[in-house]
């Protein structure tokens, strides 16, 4: 049998693919029966508010995508063309894209190795440094990177100093615990995703978490156009057509009412990667800072490839030809072609994550036997990389 007729018979195993409650398609039938397929309804109110509960902050506003929650933050903040917002670089570019949507620059900080999450001592030494330049920046934007929190008391601590609010993008972190609080309740805001492979879906969408009620106020009229008070069309203010609808938030409700058994088993995925693989000279997994639990969202290895035989794209290309899923790191964001020319402070610890990490099938649906066979197919990408490497100092 060929490497493609294999390939083909093996079940696709996909990163992270979206897992069904149950609760879903009788929440959509109440939608329909209610006839509120629109972006306003019943299901909506609950949702926003059965998040603000969760996260532990006063309010929340559910939008068309996490990108479209902090453009709404940022826009709420009246960003200028020569203003500048730091930005963790280990992340996904829409962390950064809505800066570039307010005319703003993003300043990109490296991470640290105990989180992998935006290091606060380098945005303390940026700090320092635009104070004594008398240009401070407008907000500092944090990622809660794979599903852990950033060490988010000593980020508030460093921004107040100078009376910078700091924007936790919880994307990545819905679940997670920092300390005795949700990931996302920290900072002046939050928000979070709800994409099709986030530890609960919504198909889509957004939200914006906060304690401060003016911020969501405007944010939600900026989110359906901006529409002043008025009978007639009357608008005053450029506006978004964000708002997330009443059909998506009955998913994501269904969705929010497992969200700690996804959890659970994504930490399960990691803890039977953990015990397969730390004996494996040459593969490290992504550390768990002692202050909070990670949700695991993604299982992220470190793969050394001169002692572990194979480069971390070496064994990507092994598991996709066992039909699995991986992907690499985060590509940092000072090093996206889209970003060049933007000020960086630090940089090389994202980069080396980037160059030798992979992060593995984590879906909370997975069984034993497919994680075996992910570790399977692991173990044999440097098992045959050593061996080819031996034949050729042989020959």
């Amino acid at each position: 049998m060929t490497d493609s007729e294999n390939c083909t018979r093996l079940q696709r195993i996909y990163l992270s693919p979206p897992h069904m409650s149950g609760d879903e398609q009788a929440l959509l039938s109440e939608v329909f029966e209610l006839n509120w397929v629109a972006p306003a309804g019943p299901h909506l109110d609950q949702f926003e508010s059965r998040m603000a509960k969760h996260i532990g902050v006063c309010g929340a506003v559910a939008v068309s995508s996490g990108t479209a929650a902090l453009h709404l933050a940022l826009r709420h903040l009246n960003l200028q063309p020569d203003d500048e917002v730091l930005c963790s670089t280990l992340t996904f570019c829409a962390s950064a894209n809505p800066i570039f949507y307010e005319g703003a620059q993003p300043v990109f900080l490296d991470s640290e190795p105990d989180s992998w999450n935006l290091d606060p001592n380098i945005l303390a030494e940026e700090l320092t440094c635009c104070s004594a330049r008398g240009k401070l920046p407008r907000a500092v934007v944090v990622v809660d990177v794979f599903g852990q929190s950033a060490d988010m008391d000593a980020i508030e601590e460093i921004a107040s100093r100078y009376e910078i609010p700091v924007i936790e993008d919880a994307a990545e972190g819905l679940g997670a615990t920092y300390k005795d609080r949700q990931a996302g309740s920290s900072g002046w805001a939050s928000f979070f995703s709800f994409n099709g492979n986030k530890i609960i879906t919504a198909g889509g969408g957004g939200m914006l978490c906060s304690n401060d009620q003016t911020l969501l106020d405007h944010a939600k009229f900026l989110s359906t156009q901006a529409r002043d008070h008025s009978p007639h069309y009357q608008h005053s203010e450029i506006g978004f057509n964000y708002r997330m609808s009443n059909v998506l938030a009955a998913i994501g409700l269904g969705q929010l009412n497992v969200l700690e058994q996804r959890v659970e088993a994504r930490r399960r995925n990691f803890e039977f990667y953990r015990q397969e693989l730390e004996d494996i000279s040459g593969i490290s997994l992504m550390p768990e800072h002692s202050y909070g639990r990670s949700s695991r969202w993604l299982t992220v290895v470190q793969i050394d490839p001169e002692t572990f035989g194979a480069s971390s794209e070496e064994v990507r290309l092994k598991l996709e030809a066992e039909n699995i899923e991986s992907r690499p790191v985060w590509k940092p964001l000072h090093l996206q072609p889209v970003f060049a020319g933007c000020r960086k402070r630090g940089g090389a610890l994202a980069e080396r994550l980037f160059r030798n990490g992979l992060c593995l099938p984590s879906g909370s649906a997975l069984t034993e036997a497919d994680l075996a066979r992910i570790v399977s197919a692991i173990r044999s990408a440097g098992a045959s990389a050593l061996r080819g490497r031996r034949s050729s100092l042989a020959a």
